[in-house]
């Protein structure tokens, strides 16, 4: 075995020693071997990179299910709405009479308060004027106005975005109360508008939402007129009512004071119609008193709530 290897390495010896000489006279060929030697070493360096590339669309991947990309789109959900009310154009005047008193109700909800204040002038007179739309039962003009709502939103505030959302679903929430009737289109427009408004108030700050129960008032509504009422104009609405009390109280003693013997009358019948007269005004004037003297009552109390929830 040992004479075999040196017969081996004999001749490689040989080899090497009459390469060697050449390599001083020839380098540019023995230095392209060695570029060639690194040009292997770099693809196959280039080939121990390539396994990464997985893993950065793995990571695209993981990603892209974050908890932003999966909230809902409000201008999406507003457009699904605009999609709901796309119906006939009597729909709304069909509705049965108990149907359109929901109906009223949910234009109610949808501008009751100080709505320009809270989403602004563009957003305000769209929801007032959408709101008189389904008083008035105008299905063509509902259509025309809620298509302008993803247009709005963009341009919307965290508190104003807020406003709509609570309003969207208050207002949802009665086209709900209207059941299953024809092919199920208060429930479409219902859940569209109740799933919209839940986008947007989550969509406000949440210091948004922590002052807005602070900026919330009570509303009367008679008709077309709506009325704020406030602190000050509760107390008012207290020395007016304790005023007519007061008159009401002095005209009952006025009309109990009149003696029967300063009066004459023509026979008994007429005694009987003026006794049953002076009674009946007793009876209005007392009953306005008390009445008067409740709702000052009344009236000073819900003032000094407001005035707390102020503070």
């Amino acid at each position: 075995m040992a004479s075999a290897s040196l017969q081996f390495l004999s001749p490689l010896s040989k080899f090497w020693f009459s390469i060697a000489p050449l390599s001083h006279h020839h380098p540019h060929q023995f230095s392209s071997l060695t570029s060639l030697k690194f040009a292997t070493t770099s693809s196959a360096t280039s080939t121990i990179f390539l396994p990464s590339k997985p893993l950065v669309v793995r990571f695209a991947l993981t990603e892209s299910d974050s908890p932003k990309s999966l909230e809902p789109d409000p201008q999406a959900l507003l457009q699904k709405i605009a999609d709901s009310f796309d119906l006939p154009p009597d729909y709304f005047r069909q509705l049965p009479r108990d149907l359109q008193l929901d109906l009223n109700d949910a234009a109610f909800d949808l501008s009751n308060g100080p709505i320009l204040d809270e989403c602004g002038q563009e957003l305000g007179e769209t929801l007032l004027n959408l709101s008189r739309a389904w008083e008035l039962a105008d299905t063509s003009t509902s259509h025309s106005l809620v298509k302008k709502l993803p247009l709005i939103e963009a341009k919307l505030s965290g508190s104003a975005k807020s406003a709509l959302g609570k309003r969207l679903v208050s207002a949802g929430r009665r086209f709900q109360s209207m059941g299953q009737y024809g092919q199920g289109e208060p429930q479409k427009i219902a859940t569209a508008m109740i799933a919209a408004g839940r986008a947007l108030s989550a969509s406000s700050m949440s210091a948004v939402i922590d002052e807005q129960p602070k900026n919330e008032t009570r509303t009367l509504k008679f008709g077309d007129l709506q009325v704020e009422i406030t602190p000050d104009k509760a107390n008012i609405g207290a020395v007016i009512g304790i005023v007519f009390g007061i008159l009401s109280w002095e005209i009952a003693q006025g009309v109990q004071n009149i003696p029967d013997s300063s009066m004459q009358y023509a026979n008994d019948n007429a005694l009987l119609l003026a006794k049953s007269l002076r009674g009946a005004l007793l009876a209005l004037f007392y009953s306005s008193t008390f009445l008067s003297a409740f709702t000052s009552m009344g009236l000073v109390l819900l003032g000094i709530q407001l005035k707390s929830k102020k503070e």
